[in-house]
């Protein structure tokens, strides 16, 4: 890196500087908090079908996948060569954090590959990766949802055994993606705190105060 690319200034004139960054990140994350608000007023789409995957102990139905939770957030791990498992997709699920923060908001999050489970489950193990894996190797769901051979992340409202996509991501809008927050931004009750514009009856309540250390959401009544 060419160093003299950067002006070196005072300490004052950084922190002018700063300020005015700060003004256009603001802006920006203004900008996002209502596109997250947009995106929980866009409709659904209803699954006609009662898609069946493959697990770890057998066949089951996606409305089983939720594990008894509202929200589900599903990515398609794309399983081309399994000498060479997709480094991208790879690289995407080693950023998820610990599920618990995400099922303390009604949330279930699950890998579903594209590839047969028994040339997937080896590989999850060799990774250390503890997210749930599915496979729909032998399932329409894919199909069905419009996406190719590619990567693609989709989410889920269940209301009984009722399933309905109410977001999809199959391109860039998935490298922001990572932390609690993001996705909680972009299921369809999102962060579900007071301060953020929902549609009348999303669950919400004070923020802060439902945020626990991830083995202490137990002693929570009403956690997942």
């Amino acid at each position: 890196m060419d160093l003299t690319a950067r002006p070196v200034v005072t300490s004052a004139e950084w922190r002018k500087a700063r300020e005015e960054m700060l003004v256009r990140e603001k802006e920006a994350t203004r900008a996002q908090d209502a596109l997250a608000a947009a995106r929980r007023r866009m409709p659904m789409e209803a699954l006609g079908k009662d898609y069946v995957l493959d697990g770890v102990d057998g066949p089951v139905r996606l409305v089983d996948v939720f594990e008894g939770r509202r929200q589900l957030i599903a990515y398609k791990f794309m399983w081309t060569d399994p000498e060479s498992p997709c480094e991208g997709c790879s690289m995407f699920v080693d950023q998820f954090g610990h599920t618990a923060h995400l099922n303390a908001r009604d949330v279930t999050r699950v890998v579903i590959s594209s590839g047969p489970l028994a040339e997937t489950l080896p590989y999850r193990e060799r990774m250390g990766w503890t997210v749930p894996f599915y496979s729909a190797a032998s399932s329409e769901l894919f199909d069905d949802l419009g996406h190719d051979s590619s990567f693609a992340l989709d989410v889920f409202l269940r209301d009984g055994d009722d399933v309905y996509r109410t977001y999809t991501i199959d391109g860039r809008g998935a490298e922001k993606l990572g932390s609690v927050w993001s996705f909680l931004d972009i299921t369809p009750f999102g962060r579900q705190e007071a301060w953020e514009d929902s549609p009348a009856g999303t669950p919400q309540g004070d923020p802060y105060v439902w945020w626990r250390r991830h083995d202490e959401y137990d002693t929570v009544a009403g956690s997942h």
